[in-house]
């Protein structure tokens, strides 16, 4: 289970950029017996630096993750069951994640998004390829 952020501000969301050089939405792991509620407010503290209240359950998505997406060279493919929550950002600073997880959080322009090497989870749900994904965002 991973839970994920969406926050939108002025037309911008906040994602992070992690080392593994994909750009995602702040989120996570739920620690052993952590509600995904408070696994998502404690991922966003962590990743991004900053504090946040969940306003609303978005969905549920469920997917393999082929060994090839895998964020770790040589993981397994594996089932992923993510749980997406609208979050507002009530206080903090951005800033990079202590452990280095986490190399950087912007608010980006909801345009510029499509031109981000992103988690693939975007790409599926839109129902074009990667490559089609990449080539629409070279007009930006």
């Amino acid at each position: 289970m991973v839970a994920y952020a969406v926050s939108i501000e002025d037309g911008r969301v906040l994602l992070a950029h992690h080392a593994s050089s994909n750009w995602t939405l702040p989120g996570g792991r739920g620690e052993h017996a952590e509600d995904p509620f408070d696994a998502e407010i404690r991922e966003v503290a962590e990743e991004t630096g900053c504090d946040a209240v969940v306003e609303r359950l978005l969905g549920v998505d469920s997917r393999v993750i082929p060994a090839a997406e895998h964020t770790i060279p040589g993981g397994p493919e594996h089932q992923n069951v993510g749980i997406y929550y609208q979050v507002r950002i009530t206080g903090g600073q951005l800033r990079p994640e202590p452990n280095a997880e986490t190399a950087e959080s912007v608010w980006t322009p909801i345009p510029k998004v499509a031109c981000l090497r992103r988690a693939s989870l975007d790409t599926r749900l839109s129902g074009r390829s990667k490559r089609e994904c990449w080539m629409s965002c070279r007009s930006i």
